[in-house]
Formats: structure tokens, C-alpha cells, sequence
């Protein structure tokens, strides 16, 4: 994935750190034992894929056409000995 740039977005970005921040609320909560907090935490965490989601559709995501796809084994042709 490092060859791609996958994920260094600022849609990426902000998308992660709204759900980690869901997660940890939720987290919190459930040890607290408390149901409404941990499914607010839980609503959270699904705002930062939609919000995500928004930021890439305004452009501020990574283009799909950015990169090649990466060559598997199978795809290769054998390499040639030149003489």
C-alpha cells in the first residue's frame, strides 16, 4: 500500500480520526456500563465513514486513476536473458 499513497488524504484522514475518536468514546462507555454512551460512541464512528465518504466525493480524496494497479506474479511475463 505504501506505493499507492493509499490513504494520505485529507478525506482519509479525517474520516479515521472522527471514528477513532467514536471508538474510543464507545470504548469508555462500555466499560462504564453504559448502552446509550457506547451506542452514541458507536454512532460516531459511522459519522466519520460518511463524512469521509463527503470530503471524497468534494475531491479531496484520491483519485482511482491516480496509479496503476499493482502487477501480480501470475501477471509478469518471464524475464529474458539478453545476449
Amino acid at each position: 500500500m505504501a506505493g499507492s499513497s493509499h490513504g494520505h488524504t485529507p478525506a482519509a484522514w479525517t474520516g479515521v480520526t472522527i471514528a477513532f475518536i467514536g471508538f474510543c468514546v464507545a470504548g469508555a462507555f462500555m466499560v462504564m456500563d453504559q448502552p446509550v454512551g457506547f451506542w452514541a460512541g458507536m454512532v460516531v464512528v459511522l459519522l466519520g465513514g460518511v463524512v469521509g465518504g463527503i470530503m471524497r466525493m468534494m475531491g479531496m480524496g484520491q483519485p482511482k486513476d491516480l496509479h496503476q494497479p499493482h502487477e501480480m506474479t501470475g501477471d509478469r511475463e518471464p524475464a529474458r536473458a539478453e545476449g
